[in-house]
């Protein structure tokens, strides 16, 4: 899939947290912003939002539609029947053409299913592709639970909230860069959010935020990058890859990645959640002079040398491969 043919697919962003951590605050305050105007959003409890005294006109019990032209909708049954019936009325010209869709989870929810969800039914992957994932983080209570670890652990984006309630935050933040070394993280009593830069899920390189170091991991949840140079052949990584998620796709949290592929002038960009990958992104151009194949991995309990050496039995003997971060 090139870049120009993903954009013609509906992104679909996961909004995920543990309960508490300032999902639905958050969506209150991105929604007037004109970047959203041409977004759809999927909450699980519309009483819970709290947007009706920005109200413009209510479509139906379970619609409404607001100033900005943000369309907000309860999830009503199963999450696929729900976005298809959205997407139904749309194409009616009953609501309007939105080109995003974003969905609020509970607080309790595993993402996987979510994300599995959109590329796993046959109709919806017609329409739509994954996009990226935020998640908020309560910066009082922190990283408590094993759901919020592993929401951590699959974000694109982070977002830590109720920092004005924490005077320190240093301790948590170390943690979520432990766990999720790669996300772009805002302060969100701070900081001042854009949305069309928290939703944008244009693939980069997966390195442009590592530190130079990472600290020990959190419990069993390790993250690291590799590098490595010369191309590789893209049939031998694919069978790699398929062979590891197949195996211990429950502990590959997270894979992310581009790839310097034999035969393609430029990088082919990969993303993948557990046993999911999405469809990989040919990009326009490298992000920098650097042309190294390079992959973030955030793991629970599995060994980064086990990885390694399964990973450089399958590369291109030319192919010299070095950590990144471990």
């Amino acid at each position: 899939m090139s870049e120009s043919t993903a954009r013609q697919f509906i992104p679909v962003n996961l909004v995920t947290g543990f309960l508490g951590s300032g999902k639905t605050t958050l969506l209150q305050r991105l929604l007037p912003d004109p970047a959203l105007a041409d977004a759809a959003v999927l909450i699980n409890e519309l009483g819970e939002v709290g947007l009706d005294h920005h109200l413009m006109g209510r479509i139906d019990d379970t619609m409404i539609l607001l100033p900005s032209g943000c369309l907000c909708c309860t999830i009503r049954g199963e999450l696929s029947s729900s976005i298809k019936e959205l997407y139904s009325r749309r194409e009616r010209g009953l609501v309007p053409a939105f080109r995003r869709l974003i969905v609020e989870s509970t607080g309790l929810a595993d993402p996987f299913p979510i994300l599995s969800t959109v590329q796993a039914d046959p109709v919806l992957r017609h329409h739509f592709r994954l996009g990226n994932v935020i998640t908020t983080v309560d910066a009082v209570n922190g990283l408590k639970r094993p759901e919020s670890l592993k929401q951590v652990a699959v974000a694109d984006r982070l977002v830590l909230t109720k920092t004005d309630l924490q005077a320190d935050c240093s301790a948590l933040v170390g943690e979520l860069r432990r766990i999720n070394p790669d996300a772009p993280l805002w302060r969100a009593a701070e900081q001042t959010i854009d949305a069309a830069t928290l939703f944008d899920d244009e693939p980069r390189s997966p390195l442009r935020a590592l530190p130079a170091t990472v600290d020990a991991p959190h419990g069993s949840i390790r993250s690291f990058a590799l590098a490595f140079e010369g191309s590789l052949d893209w049939t031998m990584f694919g069978v790699w890859l398929t062979m590891l998620l197949h195996r211990h796709g429950q502990s590959v949290l997270r894979v992310k990645g581009i790839l310097n592929v034999a035969g393609t002038p430029t990088p082919v960009a990969i993303h993948g959640v557990q046993h999911l990958v999405h469809p990989p992104v040919h990009m326009a151009a490298w992000p920098d002079a650097d042309h190294r194949s390079r992959l973030v991995f955030v793991v629970d309990g599995l060994e980064q040398s086990a990885i390694e050496r399964s990973l450089a039995a399958f590369l291109r003997p030319a192919a010299r491969m070095r950590t990144a971060v471990a």
